[in-house]
């Protein structure tokens, strides 16, 4: 059994998309952490992880991602995210 299908059985909330295009990919610095933000086609919502250090941009690539769901609050609105867990180049 793989990595990916391993987490996906023992955590119900995560969810998996192989193969989308990344339209947008923004990357910005956060106490310690770079921030990176894609929207991929045909989503509405914003994929966010975290890492060290800056990574080359992502936009026009074809990734595999493992996320899931949540909320955040900025300015007494709530926006949905999705936070990744595993992201790779296809």
């Amino acid at each position: 059994m793989s990595d990916v299908k391993k987490l996906l059985k023992k955590h119900q909330q995560l969810n998996q998309l192989d193969t989308v295009k990344v339209v947008s990919h923004v990357q910005r610095d956060k106490d310690d952490w770079v921030i990176n933000t894609i929207m991929l086609e045909g989503y509405d919502v914003p994929f966010k992880y975290r890492r060290k250090t800056v990574y080359k941009s992502l936009k026009g690539a074809r990734v595999n991602l493992t996320f899931y769901p949540e909320s955040e609050t900025i300015g007494s609105v709530i926006f949905e995210v999705m936070n990744v867990v595993r992201i790779r180049r296809s």
